[in-house]
């Protein structure tokens, strides 16, 4: 069975931050930083080649597959900010109709700034999702 790439790292968050260079996204980076350690109360960590990820969990499919990844976390893509929430959305509906512009995926949520959501939905948003991860995964 192949062995997931995308594993934490000890690369420094602050400098992979530093280096984004859209100083708006840079910024938007460093926001959401603060709010999912502050959600979270765990350390932020390098996962793979630049996503920030905040704790962790291990998962085993029925299939036999496992592995390790994080709780919640964000990655600066070139056309949006992906922010990751593990459980997926849908039993978030009433927060996400609160939240503000942004699209999904099955647990990717893309913005392009984070001044069209509010960020204080977004802080309940990882703090629930996160609080279910626990509660899922132990």
């Amino acid at each position: 069975m192949a062995e997931l790439k995308t594993k934490p790292t000890d690369d420094s968050v602050r400098d992979s931050i530093a280096a984004i260079e859209n100083q708006d996204r840079r910024r938007d980076c460093q926001a959401v930083l603060e709010i999912m350690q502050e959600a979270t109360g765990e350390r932020p960590r390098i996962w793979g080649s630049g996503m920030v990820g905040f704790g962790s969990y291990h998962y085993k499919y029925a299939s036999g597959r496992e592995g390790d990844w994080f709780l919640t976390g964000f990655a600066p893509r070139k056309n949006d900010l992906t922010l990751y929430i593990m459980p997926g959305f849908d039993r978030f509906e009433a927060l996400m109709k609160k939240l503000g512009k942004h699209k999904t995926g099955k647990s990717c949520l893309y913005i392009k700034r984070l001044s069209d959501i509010d960020p204080a939905v977004l802080k309940e948003l990882v703090a629930d999702s996160v609080a279910y991860m626990r509660q899922q995964y132990g």
